[in-house]
């Protein structure tokens, strides 16, 4: 990294490697509207509307801003059902960059995951993975498949140094099939930048070696790269062997190891929309008639043409290391800063954004009153910083009606790419500081509407008691509730 990404002070403060040419005027509604708020929206933070939000940190999905080469591109779209140029620009630069000559647009990454699971998944079949992610459980689960979380013992260690918590454990895989036998495993699926454990990367051998194995016992390798462009930039600034790498040479790398790679652009390229990249034609001809039944036809498979091009630039840029360093910046000093003051993160800091963990940040909380989603409620109150839960709301129930335990009780403190300033960061840090030292005052919560497919977007839930009209009583005492 050039000297320029930081200055020597105190502290090592991000610097942004660009400038604001558009803004947009945000709210900052007061508490006691927050406090009607989130009660309104049955504290699910999905529920809330952005006019009652200061700081949305819900997500990095589809809300990443744009370039002003990204935005010039949307001009130059050729608007056509069929056979459009602004497909085969998009088409090509994939290739560039995969080098995967066969592409099926989708209109984001879980329209991917249906069709992949749709062609492969069967009835009694095993899909092993790093970890899951929400869509891609349920879709699997719909199929008749269930999922085997493999990632390594460390990856669950919520304070750790090691640098690829996201890697699959070999020997777990290998036993895994052994045991089940190669015909049960439709495919092997590597998630970069684990979602739901943090953001946390794999090494690219670990991805290696994971596509030996299965190569070995003739199973399909699948990499979901919704959040590759993170993962890249740990793999250059962590791993030895990528150091003297550029962006694009480790994408080849990992790309060559993989059978079939695919990705929601509100994530990966700064856009919206999706696709399915593979070299196998015969894959290729698996899963094409299924985009235009469910997305849309192949030279566009839900994405507008503006889109396209969009993604297009936005891919390009996704190999400058410049451009990619931003988010995992301001993620770190978000996560030193919180480290500092004594409230409880995952770490090393990973991508996506920072992760606070509920478990120990509310230990008087019980796992079936949901700490993670009492802590973004309480947030909210607090500060007006949208969060998301990432622990046993974002589970399903067993069967027979009983709590899956979330193996970790995440608040998910996302970073859209180019969005915040250095200010804002340290605003949301300041408010989770406030709430830390008064932690005591929060509560459980408990079910009043509970969907049976993913709750964590539709749920509504109360508070166990009266401690949401605490939070407001002593922050009244402590703060003045204004910027």
């Amino acid at each position: 990294m050039k000297d320029i990404k930081f200055f020597t002070t105190t502290e090592q403060i991000p610097l942004e490697l660009h400038k604001a040419y558009i803004v947009q005027k945000l709210n900052f509604p007061p508490i006691e509207r927050r406090l009607q708020a989130i009660n309104e929206a049955g504290n699910n933070s999905f529920l809330l509307n952005n006019t009652d939000i200061f700081l949305d940190m819900l997500t990095d999905s589809g809300v990443n801003a744009m370039s002003d080469r990204q935005i010039a591109a949307m001009m130059t779209a050729e608007d056509s059902y069929a056979g459009s140029a602004t497909f085969t620009r998009l088409r090509d630069k994939i290739e560039e960059i995969f080098k995967t000559p066969f592409f099926l647009p989708a209109h984001q990454g879980r329209a991917c995951e249906n069709i992949l699971s749709m062609v492969f998944v069967k009835p009694g079949d095993i899909v092993p993975m790093n970890y899951h992610f929400t869509t891609t459980k349920e879709h699997i689960a719909r199929n008749g498949g269930a999922v085997a979380e493999l990632v390594i013992d460390e990856g669950l260690n919520i304070e750790s140094d090691f640098p690829f918590k996201g890697n699959f454990d070999l020997e777990k895989l290998e036993n895994l099939i052994l045991d089940n036998g190669a015909d049960k495993i439709p495919f092997v699926r590597l998630e970069a930048g684990t979602n739901l454990i943090g953001g946390q990367p794999f090494s690219l051998q670990n991805a290696m070696d994971v596509a030996s194995l299965c190569r070995k016992h003739g199973i399909l390798t699948v990499l979901d790269a919704s959040l590759l462009q993170d993962n890249l930039f740990f793999m250059k600034q962590r791993e030895e062997a990528c150091k003297n790498m550029s962006i694009l040479q480790i994408t080849h790398k990992l790309a060559d190891e993989m059978d079939i790679i695919y990705f929601s652009a509100r994530k990966l390229g700064f856009a919206r929309g999706g696709g399915i990249c593979m070299r196998d034609k015969r894959l290729f001809e698996k899963m094409k008639e299924l985009i235009p039944l469910f997305e849309g036809f192949l030279t566009y498979g839900g994405m507008s043409v503006r889109e396209m091009e969009i993604l297009t630039v936005g891919l390009d840029e996704t190999m400058d290391e410049d451009i990619i360093s931003q988010g995992p910046q301001f993620i770190k000093f978000m996560t030193d800063e919180l480290k500092k003051a004594g409230v409880p993160v995952v770490t090393p800091a990973g991508g996506l954004g920072c992760h606070l963990d509920a478990k120990a940040f509310l230990p008087h909380v019980p796992q079936d009153k949901y700490p993670a989603g009492s802590l973004v409620s309480a947030l909210y109150i607090a500060s007006g910083v949208r969060g998301m839960e990432r622990g046993t709301i974002s589970e399903a129930r067993k069967n027979d009606g009983s709590e899956t335990f979330a193996q970790v009780e995440l608040v998910r403190l996302a970073v859209p790419r180019r969005v915040f300033t250095l200010s804002q960061i340290k605003f949301a840090i300041d408010r989770i500081i406030w709430l830390h030292e008064h932690r005591d005052l929060v509560g459980g919560l408990e079910f009043t509407e509970e969907p049976k497919i993913l709750r964590f977007f539709f749920g509504r839930l109360k508070p166990v008691s009266d401690w949401q009209n605490d939070i407001v009583k002593a922050f009244k005492n402590d703060l003045h509730d204004s910027l």
